[in-house]
């Protein structure tokens, strides 16, 4: 996939300073999805900046931290075409309060950048044009996805991935292609989510099994923006320390470098067998779980204690405070007791989807270590395209 060429060298087209002019909503739109994938505080100011290249085909708006890259195109009257830089979160504030007019922007001979809008007037400083890196291209193998099933299922997965820097392919979401099945996958150690959607392989070799490990991060952007696009593009690109991965929808597509690093064999702690477990209401055990654990200290586990009867939680924190509270349930097999993260808990019921929750107490050949809960939708007679692996906590009572 290549970008329209565009952005290579960043040079301005010679003559006349930059002019052009533009819906207000549109471009308050576009520089808004450009700058959303930048960092707060970029250690370069260069970064910092939006490329707008206009030409007689409309505007072309771009932001790249080296990292993750997004670009749009839009509709636009140009009078003097070329290449503006201007700092990207600034322009994305005062575009999004300006009046309900036309958008005039106009570069100066003074390396300043003039936009108007109705009686409003700002003039910004330009950054320079030709200090910008240059935009990735993603020119390797894609397929397509369903905007709405993989935006759902970034936000069931990415939460599960590792928030600490510490170790880099923890905080990533592990994509995998193979024939008609793209699978998410993230862990943080404590826990494992597995999501998996359709998918349209293309160019993507059907016989082969393609991986990107894309952090978390770039990700829920993407399940963001694209949520409502009917179908992503998904191409993969590159080599060595240079692998990227791009997602296209319309006239926008966000690229991002892919994590380099071995991503855990997590796949393998998914039991097979599933014959003891308990069948819950979503809703009614996530506002059990959310009163019960007010008490407990922050990292202290809850204690969930399910028989025949229903599952029952018991906390006890600081200040002598102590909750206990009961919800229905059916269960299979023996009564079990066990300490579970409470917020790891709710993650995961709200990831659910379905009316009803299966957690499954899985077994393990280490009598000394602790099962983990598979946690599942429960429905009939269809595979759960969503998973997720809990390990449970020590109970110091």
């Amino acid at each position: 996939m290549r970008w329209l060429g565009q952005f290579e060298g960043h040079t301005d087209v010679k003559g006349a300073p930059v002019k052009f002019h533009v819906n207000r909503d549109v471009f308050s739109e576009a520089v808004s999805f450009v700058v959303k994938l930048l960092p707060q505080r970029n250690p370069q100011p260069i970064l910092a900046g939006v490329l707008i290249e206009a030409s007689e085909d409309g505007l072309s708006l771009a932001a790249f931290d080296y990292e993750a890259s997004a670009r749009t195109t839009i509709e636009a009257t140009v009078d003097s075409p070329g290449t503006i830089l201007v700092h990207g979160r600034l322009l994305s504030e005062i575009a999004s309060r300006l009046p309900n007019a036309p958008i005039q922007i106009e570069a100066t001979d003074d390396d300043g950048i003039v936009l108007s809008c109705g009686s409003a007037r700002f003039t910004l400083a330009s950054m320079p044009v030709q200090e910008y890196p240059a935009i990735p291209e993603v020119t390797g193998e894609s397929g397509l996805v369903p905007a709405d099933e993989f935006a759902t299922a970034i936000a069931q997965v990415a939460f599960a991935a590792s928030r600490d820097d510490v170790t880099p392919v923890l905080t990533g979401v592990q994509l995998e292609v193979a024939g008609t099945s793209l699978s998410l996958v993230a862990t943080d150690r404590y826990r494992v989510a597995l999501r998996d959607v359709a998918f349209d392989g293309g160019t993507v070799a059907g016989d082969e099994t393609t991986t990107a490990l894309v952090p978390a991060r770039t990700l829920i952007e993407v399940g963001k923006t694209f949520a409502h696009s009917g179908d992503i593009q998904v191409s993969f690109s590159g080599s060595g320390d240079r692998e990227i991965i791009a997602f296209t929808s319309g006239n926008k597509t966000v690229t991002s470098l892919l994590i380099k690093g071995n991503f855990p064999p997590v796949r393998r702690l998914f039991p097979a067998q599933t014959e003891h477990y308990a069948v819950v209401n979503t809703a009614d055990l996530q506002e059990a779980v959310r009163r019960v654990s007010l008490v407990l200290d922050r990292s202290a586990p809850l204690r969930f204690t399910f028989t025949a009867d229903g599952v029952s939680m018991d906390a006890s924190g600081t200040e002598q405070a102590r909750a206990t509270e009961s919800v229905d349930a059916t269960l299979a097999g023996d009564d079990v007791t066990l300490g579970l993260n409470p917020q790891y808990l709710l993650e995961a019921l709200g990831a659910v989807k379905s009316e009803f929750a299966r957690i499954t107490f899985t077994s393990s050949d280490n009598a000394n270590k602790l099962s983990p809960v598979l946690i599942t939708p429960q429905t009939s007679g269809t595979p759960e395209s969503f998973k997720y692996l809990l390990q449970p906590n020590l109970l110091l009572r």
